[in-house]
């Protein structure tokens, strides 16, 4: 396990530890907050019962009060990674949501940046090079993987549900325990379907950007089986966050 991954898991740890066994009236107000977006109304003197989930799902942890069960992916720090599964599974969802053979095709070629489609290539070029090299075939694939339809699907796969569980979250904690923000899922949609046009260089689901999980550009070993891998990742979550929030407020205000 890697520090990213060790630190994350102490995080998950510590809002199982400031949930679980405690009565909802005793609990610092961020986390009352949470819990009452979570469920509405509550009796204070709810206990509530809280663990940390290791099954590799999209939650992180599972919180129950009186029986009714909420499931939250648990975020912390940059660069964020939301998702990640291996080339021929993510060529399959785009198959099944329809996507072009072409962009496909293009894809392919992005992922491995060797100039092949199946990673074989002996020159390979960094994803900055490739962006500037095929700015034409990175526009063509973002304007089929930015449709609304094509953007629920990928919404649901890459943050809410993922590939290993039928089930979704309820919501989204970005911090620790003592400093975090709180996203429903219903918001977590909404930042997510209202970035459907947004210009970038990099390609995109909205602001769910994918890459590979690396270029492996010095031919490092170790890293060989990430070229194979395609990860997704939330960069801008804060600032997603804050604005949804800011919204909010004025929506009230006005």
């Amino acid at each position: 396990m890697d520090t990213n991954e060790t630190n994350g898991f102490q995080n998950e740890q510590e809002f199982a530890k400031a949930l679980n066994g405690k009565k909802i009236k005793y609990l610092m107000p961020n986390l009352q907050d949470m819990i009452l977006k979570l469920y509405g109304y509550v009796d204070f003197n709810s206990y509530i019962f809280c663990y940390v989930d290791h099954s590799k799902k999209k939650y992180d942890i599972v919180i129950r009060i009186n029986q009714k069960i909420k499931r939250i992916s648990i975020k912390k720090g940059v660069n964020n990674s939301v998702h990640t599964e291996g080339i021929s599974y993510f060529i399959h969802f785009l198959i099944e949501c329809g996507i072009s053979r072409n962009v496909i095709i293009e894809y392919l070629y992005y992922q491995y940046g060797d100039e092949t489609k199946n990673g074989t290539g002996s020159n390979r070029i960094s994803s900055l090079e490739y962006q500037k090299k095929y700015e034409n075939s990175i526009k063509m694939i973002n304007e089929e993987f930015n449709k609304p339809e094509i953007m629920k699907k990928a919404i649901v796969r890459f943050v809410l549900q993922g590939t290993n569980s039928e089930i979704e979250i309820d919501g989204i904690i970005y911090g620790i325990t003592n400093d975090f923000l709180f996203l429903s899922k219903k918001d977590v949609i909404d930042i997510l379907m209202s970035k459907t046009d947004v210009h970038s260089n990099g390609i995109h689901f909205g602001h769910l950007y994918c890459q590979p999980k690396a270029r492996n550009l010095n031919y490092n070993p170790k890293y060989e089986k990430d070229r194979f891998c395609v990860q997704i990742k939330w960069y801008s979550i804060f600032d997603d966050i804050i604005e949804c929030l800011n919204n909010k407020c004025l929506k009230i205000q006005a």
